[in-house]
């Protein structure tokens, strides 16, 4: 029997439905209450049975380093407080786009005057035999990190494919869990998407000096079965066979834009959006991690919620006049695994044009690099002392000349501030001082 809802004989309310109670979510319900002129009736639909956290705190929540209640953002009582119906533990299975009618999969029908799709990403799945095994874990969601917590106490040896941040992760929450891990990269170098070989490099041997077997330009051939059909080996392309009780994958993600192909709008890897986030049917909006606009996809939070912002003034009637839309602008990735600071944007490799500068100091673990076009910066990787990185970023996003400053840039923002200001002083653009 379905829950569809009945209105009373009061005057009607628009009803603001979101589906995915996921960071991007809960942050445009945030948004919204910020509002004087929220939507008036807002549902909120969850595919898991726990309200919004923070998904990003699940990398310690798997080494044990905090508790539970630690990564919740907002708990069940405080959508009540606030008039908002929240289903947990229900996934939307369709959309009637013309009568704007949804239907979950316990059977619930929700009327809506406008949607919101933020329904999050899924692990992408490498193609390769034995990953159905028992024993193969995601990391994804909080019932992955249970699992993977679980599984720590039950073997020795793990193995985690993806060197990439989330990969990281994965393994040291494991390695702090007392696993012996061995983390499989199939590129050249650990995060290729964030730092360069030197700054990968650094990053290695620190991950190896605290226990973790890792492996760079690794083939992973097959995961192999022991007797009673569980995963115990990942076999690879050249030979090395790696005893594994478990194995994560972790090597990526890929927008969850199947509810929005089911319900015709348009779709290339994620839910085509516009600036207003407003996919192809102007009732329903797509946001964070399942949307994709001008070709590109998201799955850092910086970007999502400067989306947050331009889909709440959407939502709130006078609002919308304020907003000037989405622009994906280019952002910094400032990551902090286990005690290793690290800050970057832009290029990862130097194109022959680029004026390259690059500081290191092996002793105190500091390594900076810069890449400068005409003296503009494109790029920064830093690692260890990453106190300059925003001073940086700051520069490059203003498209600044830093010619002037280019002998101080290694130093640091405060030397390099202080070069770029006297230079500043000395245009002749501004009046001389003896003019008076």
């Amino acid at each position: 029997m379905g829950h569809r809802h009945t209105d009373t004989a009061q005057p009607r309310q628009e009803h603001l439905v979101i589906v995915g109670n996921g960071m991007a979510g809960h942050r445009l319900v945030e948004a919204l209450l910020a509002r004087p002129e929220r939507p008036a009736r807002i549902t909120v639909i969850g595919a898991e049975t726990t309200p919004a956290y923070n998904r990003i705190l699940l990398s310690p929540l798997l080494a044990g380093e905090i508790e539970r209640e630690a990564i919740t953002l907002r708990d069940a009582a405080w959508y009540a407080e606030h008039d908002i119906d929240l289903v947990l533990g229900e996934r939307v299975e369709t959309i009637e786009r013309s009568a704007r009618r949804l239907t979950t999969d316990a059977g619930r029908e929700l009327d809506y005057d406008r949607l919101v799709l933020a329904t999050g990403s899924n692990p992408a799945r490498p193609p390769v035999p034995g990953l159905e095994l028992p024993g193969v874990y995601l990391f994804r969601d909080l019932n992955d990190a249970n699992a993977l917590a679980h599984a720590a106490e039950q073997g020795s040896h793990a193995v985690v494919i993806g060197g990439g941040l989330l990969g990281l992760e994965a393994a040291e929450g494991l390695r702090k869990r007392g696993m012996q891990v061995s983390l499989l990269q199939r590129d050249d170098r650990l995060m290729n998407r964030q730092l360069d070989l030197t700054a990968a490099r650094l990053l290695e041997k620190e991950l190896r000096g605290r226990g973790l077997d890792i492996h760079t330009d690794a083939q992973l051939e097959r995961l192999e079965a022991d007797a009673e059909g569980n995963v115990c080996a990942a076999l690879l392309a050249d030979g090395t066979r790696l005893t594994a009780d478990c194995v994560v994958v972790a090597i990526g993600i890929v927008p969850n834009a199947e509810l929005g192909q089911a319900a015709g709008l348009e779709v290339n890897r994620g839910i085509v959006v516009d600036e207003w986030l407003t996919t192809a049917d102007p009732a329903i909006y797509a946001l964070g991690e399942c949307c994709e606009f001008q070709g590109q996809t998201f799955g850092l939070v910086e970007p999502i919620w400067r989306q947050v912002e331009v889909l709440a003034d959407r939502l709130c009637p006078g609002s919308a006049e304020r907003s000037e839309g989405y622009v994906d602008t280019p952002y910094a990735t400032k990551l902090k695994i286990s005690g290793v600071s690290l800050y970057a944007f832009g290029p990862t490799d130097p194109e022959p044009e680029h004026d390259v500068l690059s500081y290191r100091d092996p002793q105190q673990g500091d390594y900076r690099r810069l890449l400068l076009r005409e003296g503009r910066l494109e790029g920064v990787v830093l690692y260890g002392d990453t106190a300059s990185g925003p001073w940086y970023f700051e520069q490059a996003l203003a498209g600044r000349d830093l010619s002037s400053c280019r002998s101080a840039l290694l130093l640091g923002a405060a030397d390099a501030q202080i070069l770029l200001d006297d230079a500043l002083n000395e245009s002749p653009q501004r009046p001389a001082k003896e003019a008076a």
